[in-house]
């Protein structure tokens, strides 16, 4: 399967075109078609355009991120958790955090519209991967945004080299996509390879540890793989320093910090650190690129 990929926006701070329409500020109207639950606080929305032709039409680059609204509730950042390769439907993974996801679990339901506009941010450099071997490297709710880069590179899986996936999470229900990475492993696509700090009295035949020790159970050729990372501050921690000692260069690991994401388009300053706004400059940086800014990492 191949699929146009749309470049990375300008980085600027002046008003540009989205796919939602000319105007960055005003959402268009998009229909919530199924609802599920990952975990007791995290659900999965797929989502719909209500036109239709926006809906065949929406694309945006893995890594990249949307804001959603409910009028008269509020406007929140959500990370993509699908590919640009399967058009029409797009998904959200949201977790209940404040006022305007409450609302979404206790009063959103299937058939329900909500407000998109996007996509924001700039995504991750797909085009650099071609050929390569990618390593995908996440901690708990990081496997959110790492799951849409998945299935781009499973989706064009002739296009790339070795997939690996390192996901690392507290217990076995937080594990996400749990059935769905288990499909992707017996099938061959990628080798995945799971841990929980602890099982907690839960069923669980993986591995016991942290994340950062799966990362002595893959074969790397460091010269040819990129890497890509997503996690809390802990795990930002000590994973960066993890692949830097088996030999990554800095230039070859990337950070999504997604978490960052306030308004969207560089006006409300609450992704400000030091010269950079992340909603412009990323969410996706070079570890290279954020090593001299190391607030946007570890705050």
């Amino acid at each position: 399967m191949s699929v146009t990929i749309p470049e990375a926006p300008p980085v600027r701070s002046a008003r540009r075109k989205l796919a939602t329409g000319t105007n960055p500020f005003v959402p268009a109207p998009a229909r919530i078609m199924r609802v599920r639950e990952l975990t007791t606080e995290i659900r999965l929305y797929d989502l719909r355009f209500t036109d239709s032709t926006l809906a065949d039409s929406f694309n945006f680059r893995p890594g990249q991120f949307v804001e959603l609204s409910v009028l008269g509730v509020g406007e929140g950042p959500f990370s993509l958790p699908s590919s640009p390769t399967r058009r029409g439907v797009f998904q959200l993974g949201i977790r209940r955090t404040g006022s305007l996801t409450n609302y979404l679990f206790d009063h959103i339901t299937e058939g329900d519209e909500v407000g998109i506009r996007g996509p924001l941010g700039n995504g991750f450099p797909v085009e650099m991967f071609e050929g390569q071997d990618v390593l995908l490297v996440a901690g708990g709710l990081g496997m959110v945004p790492l799951r849409g880069l998945l299935q781009y590179l499973i989706d064009q899986r002739d296009r790339f080299g070795k997939v690996m996936l390192l996901y690392g999470t507290r217990s076995p229900e937080q594990v996400l996509f749990r059935e769905e990475l288990e499909s992707l492993s017996r099938r061959g696509d990628a080798q995945i390879l799971l841990s929980v700090d602890g099982t907690q009295g839960k069923p669980w035949t993986g591995r016991v540890g942290v994340v950062t020790e799966l990362l002595d159970l893959v074969e790397l050729d460091v010269s040819r793989t990129y890497a890509v990372a997503c996690g809390p501050p802990v795990f930002y921690k000590f994973m960066l320093e993890k692949l830097v000692e088996r030999g990554f260069g800095r230039h070859r690991i990337y950070l999504s910090l997604e978490r960052r994401m306030e308004c969207g388009v560089g006006k409300c300053g609450h992704c400000a650190v030091g010269y950079t706004f992340t909603c412009l400059h990323g969410p996706v940086f070079s570890y290279w690129d954020a090593i001299n800014l190391p607030e946007l990492i570890y705050t």
